[in-house]
């Protein structure tokens, strides 16, 4: 495939390719001579990805060659997996020759690192991030220091908020603070409940107090990114509008934008989702791939391994790989 018509590319159509870093130009291949770092295939990957996260965690970044970031991305990446002391193993998946995991994984974007512990995945980012971010990804799945793991505190919360005692969520998060006041992953879920709790001031100063070296970490983003589609749903209006709308006209893709913007701040993710689905279906160039760049914006608020997030990108996988 090339870049005007992989999926995998931005809404801008690709990435630019001018970008070099160690080792032969243009490359971005497992780094000669490290030892903890390989390529990967479709047919390795149960090998070397499910059931070698079994003994410690591993990084799978998948990247392709015509992506710029990617470049960007490897050398600081293979730069930390390489002082993390064995606590993780990286391997690289090039999505051009083995697009068959990403697509099941329902990756669109790329550079895209996913971490699989015990066989499953767990927890990833997307694009060129810093080595900060890196650095506290990586801590976040394989954990530092004795005693309790920041780690295992933080899958508690999560466990926590998904049964929905969103009390021993937050008693969770003030824990990591506690220790970690700049843990952005505890301030992220911190703000993030508030939010849902309708206290967006006190979300709001959570998020103020992020670091500035960590205001791009996926999980203070995507509450960010919350913040900025509630706003554009609530200057939106009624959503009977828009449904009567859809009624009189099924292909009124304006009025269903806005329905789905509607739908995704009331909470209504899959009705939100699926409502852009049927836009990429019917006319993929409506608003300039706009309903495709939207989801893209959902998943980011959403998470990357939410329910809703994976069920849509394996969705849209099948629309645009049809």
């Amino acid at each position: 495939m090339n870049r005007d018509d992989n999926p995998f590319a931005g809404a801008s159509g690709g990435y630019s390719t001018n970008v070099q870093y160690g080792g032969a130009p243009g490359g971005n291949g497992a780094a000669a001579g490290n030892a903890e770092i390989k390529d990967v295939t479709t047919a390795s990957f149960s090998a070397d990805v499910l059931q070698e996260s079994r003994r410690q965690p591993v990084l799978v970044d998948f990247w392709a060659p015509w992506c710029g970031p990617c470049k960007q991305l490897a050398p600081v990446l293979e730069k930390v997996v390489g002082a993390s002391a064995g606590r993780v193993k990286l391997v690289k998946m090039n999505i051009d020759d083995h697009p068959a995991v990403a697509g099941q994984l329902g990756i669109q974007s790329i550079p895209a690192v996913i971490a699989f512990k015990n066989g499953q995945a767990v927890d990833g980012f997307m694009g060129a991030v810093p080595e900060s971010q890196i650095r506290d990804f990586i801590d976040r799945v394989a954990g530092k220091g004795p005693g309790p793991q920041a780690a295992e505190i933080l899958t508690a919360a999560t466990q926590a908020r998904e049964t929905g005692d969103l009390q021993t969520a937050v008693n969770l998060y003030e824990t990591v603070l506690a220790e970690q006041p700049d843990n952005p992953e505890a301030l992220g879920g911190l703000a993030d409940l508030l939010l849902e709790a309708g206290d967006r001031a006190g979300a709001e100063e959570v998020l103020a107090s992020v670091p500035e070296d960590k205001k791009d970490a996926p999980q203070v983003a995507a509450v960010r990114t919350k913040f900025a589609l509630a706003d554009q749903a609530a200057a939106l209006g009624d959503p009977a509008e828009f449904e009567r709308r859809l009624a009189a006209d099924p292909d009124d893709h304006q009025a269903r934008f806005d329905l789905a913007m509607i739908q995704n701040a009331l909470g209504k993710r899959t009705e939100a989702a699926d409502n852009l689905l049927t836009i990429v279906k019917q006319d993929r160039s409506w608003n300039d791939d706009g309903a495709r760049a939207q989801l893209l914006k959902f998943f980011e608020a959403w998470g990357m391994m939410d329910e809703v997030t994976l069920a849509t990108r394996r969705k849209l996988s099948s629309l645009l790989f049809s």
